[in-house]
């Protein structure tokens, strides 16, 4: 559970590290933030893209971008014989309401599949459960509303404790509630299995290390693998 590995004064670290990592162009909603790794493709066909929208778990704030789990991701894509391009679109910092506002930049060039890590600043905040359900809904109704519409993948988070039970169940739903709603493949919770683990953290106990990435890596492939072979069938 994300409750067991963080103190209040870490949160404030987090929601102040925001965007000191980002680019101008990033805080502009401009280019996506981290590495884009291109998978091997038959001659003369561009892969299609598996678009990570995410924050600084995703962007693998204090790691070498190929050391983030969406660039581990594209290493599990090679390896099953899958032919796509995996794009970081994460941005340190951003809320849902940020990850709405950059959405249609990111749908320009419409991806395959569509991985949305968000929320997880905003339970820092303490934002409002029904506002962070309503940003993600709009960022699923963004994607849907393409033709042809990418595969969609949920990713879990949990809020954390300093805001009390009852806003960490109302939180807790939001993930669930929005996938059950809109058919779509849900990760349970992304730091499954790190969270709470000192060895697997950075020293902000916030962001995973190297080797916590490698776990975040399995656990998101677990659901993402059978969407990809679907895709490609």
């Amino acid at each position: 559970m994300i409750s067991r590995y963080v103190i209040v004064a870490g949160l404030m670290a987090v929601a102040a590290c925001g965007r000191r990592g980002e680019s101008p162009a990033a805080r502009a909603g401009g280019s996506p933030a981290g590495a884009e790794a291109a998978s091997a493709s038959p001659a003369g066909t561009a892969p299609p893209t598996v678009v990570f929208l995410g924050t600084s778990l995703t962007a693998g704030l204090g790691l070498d971008p190929g050391l983030a789990y969406p660039a581990l991701v594209q290493s599990m894509i090679d390896s099953a014989g899958l032919h796509y391009r995996v794009v970081n679109a994460g941005v340190s910092g951003e809320t849902s309401a940020g990850a709405v506002r950059r959405i249609d930049w990111l749908l320009r060039d419409p991806p395959a599949v569509l991985v949305i890590e968000t929320g997880a600043n905003d339970a820092l905040r303490g934002q409002n459960p029904d506002s962070v359900r309503a940003n993600i809904q709009a960022i699923i109704d963004r994607a849907k509303a393409l033709s042809p519409p990418p595969r969609i993948v949920l990713v879990g988070m949990e809020a954390l404790p300093n805001y009390g039970p009852l806003y960490g169940r109302r939180f807790a739903r939001i993930y669930p509630e929005l996938a059950q709603r809109n058919r779509i493949p849900l990760v349970p919770f992304l730091l499954d299995g790190v969270a709470g683990v000192d060895s697997l953290n950075q020293a902000d106990g916030l962001h995973p290390t190297a080797a916590g990435q490698r776990i975040v890596a399995k656990t998101v492939w677990k659901t993402l693998a059978p969407v990809l072979k679907t895709e490609r069938g």
